[in-house]
């Protein structure tokens, strides 16, 4: 469907651009995945930046979503809406969701073009900017990146990221016509560069990360011209003249890949390449006097270092052989997490000899959402194979679909755990079934529904008489959770101030109070008084163990033949998770 052009860059066009971004990477990103072939031949860039701007366009849908709950609740239910975020709000989330979500090299490097490009576009109070402004950003963006990554490479994301820069200093217009012209310098770099990088001359094909860059900048052009930027979804192998038919021929001295100068690789196509065996990566919240020492510290033990962020919140990217010591070095830092490393492993990443058998799929497996650390332990300790979803950072799509491929199994069963992802879990879900892989999705709405289930699943029984009973146990599990308000709002229970300590049984706001224990109290008492015969108590870091005694007390003697179990959950978001079977 057509887009309706944005002139100029507001709130909107940001959320615009984002979606439209997302989109055009969901369709460049298999062929960007085939190309990747450095720093390392993984084959996951398409999807590393397609994840990381799905994350971004959470965070942009989050602020509006938010901005509308709060007009509604200033003014009263069915009233409308009377305005939009602004610029500032919409350009930070964009950079905020993109940082916390980053993925791989590429991906951090996205993150910071897009930090760069909202520090230049939240500094003005305007409501929007002009074509001035985002010459402006564009600028700062690539330069950002640039000092971002320890050892900087031309031929890269980098270089493709400068150029679209200088093109769009060249260009006096509105925003779409210095949109255009950071596309153009953009693909006019990409072509070129198999010139600069030999690794890239050598496997017939251009940077990985710079394609997807300029699939994220034909973006830009459609959100300001509603037209889709020409040549977007050309392929990837091309020669320095632009012409997309044109190939690569090897350079002197080396062999044509798979025999045929020019043919786009796939990711075990670059011969004799050695490097760390680990990807690190981690979120981090740091001053900055200790970041600085962080990056001297990795990169004297590992190589392709990007640390990108500020404000206290970091994400840092590097390849290493010691994976234990950057983690080490991140907690000597500041407070590591969200930490995910991936072992490149021989023959598959850095080295190119007889291929390893592949691994024998299980036959069933599940693949879980949790809320919390200590959660995620309990769930992995029964088998399940786990995506933690933070307060406030749910997973998106393509993290769930790596979670059903990590599991590798024929048969896998999906407990999303939130009623908010259950379309993100459908999708995933899809996905997946087009491999090959038998997915059943139960629409659990909270983790004690996910315990419920998860207790009565086995493995040894058919495939559709396990998922049933497990979706039984999971529907005859009722859910609650006690939180604190983060703003005066309209609930089923009337209306609460920020601060409150709120109850909500299966989703709704039921009782609000002042104090957590017997705001719990009543919570329970609601949900007993319909019955039950197990109850489950989550508890959040910030509940201190006698709120737990407290409950326990209060079920042993109110209620005969009810038993109690209790779990930490660890920084869940509710101080409190319920469940009564």
């Amino acid at each position: 469907m057509a887009q309706l052009p944005q002139p100029f860059f507001d709130a909107l066009a940001v959320r615009t651009w984002c979606g439209l971004a997302l989109e055009t990477l969901g369709r460049a990103r298999e062929e960007i995945d085939a190309i990747n072939v450095y720093p390392v031949a993984d084959g996951d860039t398409g999807t590393n930046l397609y994840l990381t701007v799905e994350s971004a366009v959470a965070a942009v849908e989050a602020v509006f979503a938010g901005h509308a709950a709060g007009s509604e609740a200033a003014v009263g239910p069915g009233a409308a809406s009377p305005g939009e975020p602004t610029l500032a709000d919409a350009a930070r989330a964009m950079a905020h969701g993109a940082l916390i979500g980053a993925r791989g090299n590429s991906g951090t490097i996205l993150a910071q073009l897009l930090r760069g490009m909202a520090q230049v576009l939240a500094d003005d109070a305007a409501a929007h900017a002009d074509g001035q402004g985002l010459r402006l950003a564009l600028r700062h963006a690539a330069d950002s990146a640039r000092r971002a990554v320890a050892h900087p490479v031309e031929g890269t994301v980098l270089t493709v990221a400068s150029a679209a820069a200088d093109a769009a200093e060249g260009a006096e217009g509105d925003c779409g016509t210095v949109a255009r012209a950071a596309y153009d310098g953009a693909r006019t770099a990409l072509a070129a560069t198999p010139g600069q990088l030999p690794v890239l001359e050598r496997a017939g094909v251009v940077d990985a990360g710079g394609r997807g860059l300029v699939a994220v900048l034909a973006a830009l052009v459609e959100t300001f011209t509603g037209e889709r930027a020409r040549g977007v979804v050309e392929s990837a192998c091309k020669g320095p003249s632009g012409d997309p038919h044109a190939r690569v021929e090897p350079a002197a001295g080396t062999a044509p890949v798979d025999g045929v100068p020019g043919e786009c690789a796939d990711d075990g196509a670059v011969p004799g390449q050695n490097g760390p065996a680990f990807e690190v990566i981690y979120l981090l919240e740091a001053e900055d006097a200790a970041v600085e020492r962080l990056r001297e510290r990795l990169d004297a033990i590992g190589d392709s270092l990007v640390v990108v962020g500020g404000d206290g919140l970091w994400n840092v990217h590097v390849h290493v052989d010691d994976a234990g010591a950057a983690v080490e070095a991140g907690i000597e830092a500041g407070r590591p997490h969200r930490i995910r490393i991936t072992h490149f492993g021989s023959g598959d990443v850095h080295t190119t000899g007889a291929e390893r058998p592949p691994r024998e799929r299980a036959q069933r497996a599940v693949v879980a959402v949790v809320p919390g650390e200590g959660l995620a332990g309990l769930y992995t300790e029964a088998g399940a194979t786990t995506v933690l979803a933070r307060p406030g950072e749910p997973p998106a799509s393509g993290e769930l679909v790596q979670a059903l491929r990590r599991a590798h199994a024929r048969e896998v069963v999906l407990l999303p755990n939130d009623a908010d992802l259950r379309h993100t879990a459908a999708a995933a879900a899809e996905q997946v079934r087009t491999e090959g892989v038998r997915v059943a999705l139960i629409p659990t709405r909270s983790a004690v529904q996910g315990i419920a289930a998860l207790a009565v699943h086995e493995p040894d029984r058919r495939f559709d008489e396990d998922v049933v009973s497990m979706t039984s146990a999971a529907g005859a599990t009722r859910y609650a959770e006690v939180t604190v308000a983060e703003r005066q709002s309209w609930t089923m229970a009337g209306i609460c101030q920020a601060g409150d300590v709120l109850g909500l049984i299966d989703g709704d706001v039921a009782v609000i109070g002042s104090d957590v224990a017997v705001t719990a109290e009543t919570v329970l008492d609601r949900m007993l008084s319909a019955g039950g015969e197990m109850v489950t108590l989550v508890l959040g870091d910030d509940v201190p163990d006698t709120v737990a005694e407290h409950l326990e007390g209060r079920v042993r003697e109110g209620y005969l033949a009810v038993d109690t179990v209790v779990y930490r959950g660890g920084r869940q978001g509710a101080l409190l998770l319920i469940g009564v079977e």
